[in-house]
């Protein structure tokens, strides 16, 4: 548990918020597009990463143990996040194939700023997932404690 722990892991879901930070570097290009529209080239660099490959990537030491706990999560919840995960990296891919599409730049300021209205809440509940909800017997547990 202290190793999940020292890892930025959820002991409860075997989530680690870590991953969400490759969607925040991709929410803050997009907000960034109204006012400097050249941070589009930037957005458009950016490439969706699943859980394990965004790990993989990493220079974390605990990388093998973070992708161990996403493997081992209870199913019903790793399903759960990886659908909300794949909502996200859906619409970014989708909205960057509409802004190479377009050259205008007020066209990609509209789109950054819808897009982050559409992935802030998903991002929310993934966020929600990986903390997840605390239930009585973990509650009973820890008041026993």
């Amino acid at each position: 548990m202290q190793s999940l722990l020292a890892a930025n892991i959820n002991p409860r879901t075997g989530l680690a918020t870590d991953y969400l930070n490759h969607f925040n570097e991709a929410i803050m290009l997009l907000e960034m597009i109204p006012d400097m529209p050249e941070c589009v080239e930037d957005f458009l660099d950016w490439q969706p990463r699943t859980y394990r490959e965004h790990f993989q990537a990493s220079n974390l030491k605990a990388q093998g143990l973070i992708i161990q706990a996403y493997e081992e999560a209870e199913t019903a919840l790793r399903v759960e996040f990886d659908r909300v995960i794949g909502a996200m990296t859906e619409i970014l891919i989708a909205v960057s194939a509409a802004m190479r599409e377009t050259t205008r730049d007020n066209t990609r300021a509209i789109l950054a700023e819808q897009t982050t209205g559409w992935i802030k809440p998903l991002l929310s509940l993934a966020g929600g997932l990986i903390h997840g909800s605390p239930d009585q017997a973990d509650i009973d547990r820890i008041m026993e404690k």
